[in-house]
Formats: C-alpha cells, sequence, structure tokens
C-alpha cells in the first residue's frame, strides 16, 4: 500500500535524487560510517515536523533500514511466515518481493539485515542465517547458502542480524562457528574463499567494517563476548578485545577514526577506545580509556568535530542522550530528552544529527559539546507497530523513517521548502 502525495512535490524531488544524492548501497551508507554526503538541508523543521512526500506499506514487520541506489529503495520485512526483500522506486512504488526463507519469529519478531547493493546484486541476511545474492533489478536469486550449516556457526538468542559487508570481490559474514568466526564468499558464486579461525566465539549482532589503516586492510566487527580484527586478504585474525555484555548483546557497529577504534555495549559496558598498533602484516590494539557513560545499545554512537553523541543505556536504568569528549571519554553533559523507551538511533547530515526515538519522537540536534541542543522536533503515530528500532536514513534530500510495516519519506530540502511559504 502506498500513500500519495501532491505530484509537484515528488517530481521536484525526483530531479534532486537523480542529480546529486550519493549512493546509500548498504547498512549506514557507502562507507559504513553513517554519514550522508547530502547538502542544502533544512536547518529547522516546520511545526509539525517536515511535509510528508509519501508513506508506503506491505513491508513486513521488521527493524531493517533503507538501502537506497540507482532509483531503488530496498528493504525487508516478515511477510506472513517469510523474510521478504522489498524493491520500491524513489516514490514509493513497489517494484517487486522476494522471499529470503522463513520469517524471523522469535523473541522480537521482524526482520533484522538491511540489503547490501554492489554492482547491481543484492545481499541480504535473514535471522536464521540464510545469505542471499539476487539480482538488484529484478529479485532474481543468483545464489543462497545458509551460512549456520555450511560453516557450523551458533544461533543467537535474538536471531541473525548483519548485514552483509562486501569488500572487493568478497561478501563477508560471521557465523560464529566454535571453528569459524567469520567467513568470506565469493560474491558471484558463494563459493568460500577464506575462513577466519581462532576466535571461538559466536555471532554477534552488529555489522561488520573495514578498516585501512597504515597500509593494512582488515576487517573490524564485535561478536558474541569480543572484538576481533581480521585480515581482510587473508581471513587470519589479527587481534581479539573482550567485550562481554549482558546476555552477549553486542548490537552496535564499531566506529573506527584516526588510527583508534570505538566499541560500545550496553548494561553499563559503556564506551572503549582501543588504539590499533600496526607492525606490518600483524596488528594488536590496547585500551585507551573506557567509560561506564554511552552504554548504547544497538541505535549507534557519532563522532562530530572531537566529540561522541549518542543514546545511553543507564545499565537499563536511566536512558538519556550523551556527549564524550573523543580523546579522553570525559562525560561533556547528559540529557533525558529524545532518548526513547529503551533506544534512539541516529544518522548524521550537513552538520546536524537526525535522532529517531524508540517511542516515534523525531528530532533535529545540533552537535554541540556543552549541552544538548534540539532544534525541531515532532512525532510519529504509533499506529500500533510496536517499537522504532530501524536506523532513519537521509538520502536524495529526503529523511527516510521506517517503523514496522511503513515507510515514510519527509522532504528536507531547504530550498523546495522555501518555494511553499
Amino acid at each position: 500500500m502506498n500513500f500519495r502525495f501532491p505530484l509537484a512535490i515528488i517530481l521536484s524531488l525526483f530531479v534532486v535524487n537523480s542529480a546529486t544524492a550519493e549512493d546509500w548501497p548498504q547498512f549506514h551508507g557507502p562507507r559504513r560510517d553513517n554519514r550522508s554526503a547530502e547538502t542544502g538541508l533544512l536547518k529547522q523543521w516546520p511545526t509539525g515536523g517536515p511535509e510528508l512526500v509519501w508513506k508506503a506499506g506491505g513491508i513486513g514487520q521488521g527493524f531493517a533500514t533503507v538501502a537506497i541506489i540507482d532509483g531503488m529503495i530496498y528493504t525487508t520485512g516478515n511477510i506472513d511466515k517469510d523474510t521478504v526483500i522489498t524493491a520500491m522506486d524513489m516514490s514509493g512504488r513497489e517494484i517487486w518481493k522476494r522471499k529470503n526463507g522463513p520469517a524471523y519469529t522469535r523473541s522480537h519478531p521482524g526482520s533484522r539485515s538491511t540489503p547490501t547493493i554492489a554492482d547491481g546484486k543484492l545481499y541480504n541476511m535473514n535471522g536464521d542465517g540464510d545469505l542471499i545474492c539476487m539480482h538488484a533489478r529484478t529479485g532474481a536469486t543468483i545464489w543462497t547458502v545458509n551460512m549456520l550449516d555450511k560453516f557450523q556457526g551458533r544461533m543467537i538468542q535474538w536471531g541473525i542480524s548483519e548485514s552483509p559487508l562486501i569488500d572487493g570481490d568478497n561478501v563477508i559474514c560471521c557465523p560464529g562457528g566454535q571453528e569459524v568466526s567469520m567467513a568470506a564468499l565469493d560474491r558471484d558464486t558463494g563459493e568460500t574463499r577464506w575462513t577466519c579461525r581462532g576466535a571461538g566465539d559466536k555471532p554477534g549482532y552488529t555489522s561488520a567494517m573495514i578498516v585501512d589503516y597504515q597500509g593494512l586492510r582488515q576487517i573490524v566487527t564485535l561478536m558474541y563476548d569480543s572484538a576481533i580484527g581480521v585480515a581482510a586478504e587473508t581471513g587470519k585474525l589479527l587481534w581479539q578485545y573482550p567485550h562481554k555484555v549482558r546476555f552477549g548483546v553486542n548490537c552496535d557497529m564499531p566506529i573506527y577514526h584516526d588510527g583508534h577504534v570505538f566499541l560500545f555495549g550496553t548494561w553499563g559496558r559503556g564506551a572503549t577506545k582501543l588504539k590499533l598498533n600496526v607492525e606490518g602484516d600483524d596488528c594488536s590494539v590496547e585500551e585507551v580509556w573506557r567509560t561506564a557513560e554511552l552504554d548504547n545499545e544497538h541505535g549507534g554512537v557519532m563522532i562530530v568535530d572531537g566529540y561522541l553523541y549518542g543514546q545511553a543505556d543507564g545499565d537499563h536504568k536511566r536512558r538519556h542522550m550523551a556527549c564524550l569528549e573523543l580523546k579522553t571519554g570525559k562525560t561533556m553533559w547528559t540529557a533525558r530528552e529524545l532518548s526513547g523507551e529503551r533506544s534512539a538511533s541516529l544518522t548524521f547530515a550537513e552538520g546536524m544529527l537526525y535522532l529517531v526515538s524508540d517511542r516515534g519522537e523525531i528530532g533535529l540536534v545540533r552537535p554541540n559539546p556543552n549541552k544538548f541542543e534540539i532544534v525541531s522536533q515532532f512525532e510519529l503515530p504509533k499506529k500500533d507497530q510496536g517499537v522504532f528500532y530501524a536506523h532513519p536514513v537521509v538520502y536524495g534530500k529526503r529523511l527516510y523513517i521506517r517503523h514496522g510495516e511503513f515507510l515514510y519519506a519527509y522532504d528536507i530540502d531547504a530550498k523546495a521548502a522555501a518555494t511553499r511559504k
């Protein structure tokens, strides 16, 4: 189901999208740093929020966000008993739907993984570890493999949640077996190219990222009880750092910045800064600082001008937003606004933070190490769709928010808004 809005708005945004937008082909964008390259955006929203361009339904229940590339929008959701991948055009009109194995229906039912698109192919993982490769334009299946079966991986309490990572000719997945922690598959055929052995940890709930530092390219991710760095070329385990969180809920993607990796964990685990020590083809890590503050669960954390911003779990007792100094880990401020019931997710574009609390509060926030500075905010209707866990996306001068079986597209183009006054 698609709810359509004034044609003039949609047509004007088609022009902007095709002319200026940087592709957002995977979870957290082209570099997996969750930073949009969009410019010309509203610095303040009208009362009630920016203009809603369209609202698309029928995408199924889930927590996956969107990937956007080549004039197409992709996401996943539970429909009946299946995990279903939906492709839409830029007006929210459905182009195709395809199944990727059974729906995840256990604790917190709904899809987890956001599709990854590269060179005309789409890759997606369902909650049971079914990894599929499809033609992005048509949805035709190219290959599929269950990574848990193939590598004797282990299921975790809230289901497999990673969004596949593409690195060159490889698609990376983390089965978390006793023998094989991470694996690289040929992205064209699904055949195994290398496996990482030695970590012995179960899979986490996060997605892997690439770190290219001092001539060494490595894949960094959080597993169930640890963080690991793996040589991207060979699968060699470079380092492993203990990162135990209650119930193994390592959900947040690590952040890389200037030779350092930052980790975040809920239930009071907090934030950790690790220094990468590269020597030729080897790497070790050392802890620079650790604080119980900013114990983010799964909403993500952003680095802006030397400071960390994100939601803190407060050891499941007092949720709040927080700002830490990047260099030292010093807490600059905490605030309860927009922190949600359990979680708040965020993204960054043109100097501003876009926040979505799990209660449906949407905020435009100016990063400020001296105070929590909300510029504008509004609320989405709940409509019995459950919590808001999907991360927001800024693309083509639109703000995309997924909630349950609906995807909302808001116009945040400053120039277009000015012409409507």
